[in-house]
């Protein structure tokens, strides 16, 4: 599966952004689906996750309640709706896809997942 993801830029602190990334598969809803982040000369972090049903997801403890993870079936499509955002948010941020149809917990380790999209820059200016 090809991830393609979009919707970084340059935003103020206590801005809003929301990301996109969209697969290229027949078989999205057989895929759980993350986000994560990184920094120069920092290892990715994990961001956000959501099960391949969406029933489940979950979050980096310093995005808990300012980021939501959702998905859209129909549009082969997660999103990552960012609020709050904060200089420490600035990354590229990258859209992680894994074929686990039975899975009902979200994978949060970059170990979990197999595929990956180009990454889109978000930098939140003070």
């Amino acid at each position: 599966v090809q991830l393609q993801a979009s919707g970084g830029g340059l935003v103020q602190s206590g801005d809003s952004l929301r990301l996109s990334c969209t697969a290229s598969t027949r078989t999205f809803t057989s895929y759980a689906l993350a986000w994560f982040r990184q920094t120069p000369g920092k290892e990715r972090e994990f961001v956000a996750a959501i099960t391949a049903r969406g029933r489940n997801t979950g979050y980096a403890d310093s995005v808990n309640g300012r980021f939501a993870i959702s998905r859209d079936n129909a549009k082969n499509t997660v999103y990552l709706q960012m609020g709050s955002l904060k200089p420490e948010d600035t990354a590229v941020y990258y859209c992680a896809a894994s074929y686990r149809p039975g899975t009902n917990w979200y994978l949060a380790e970059v170990s979990d997942y197999r595929e990956w999209g180009q990454g889109t820059l978000v930098t939140v200016s003070s």
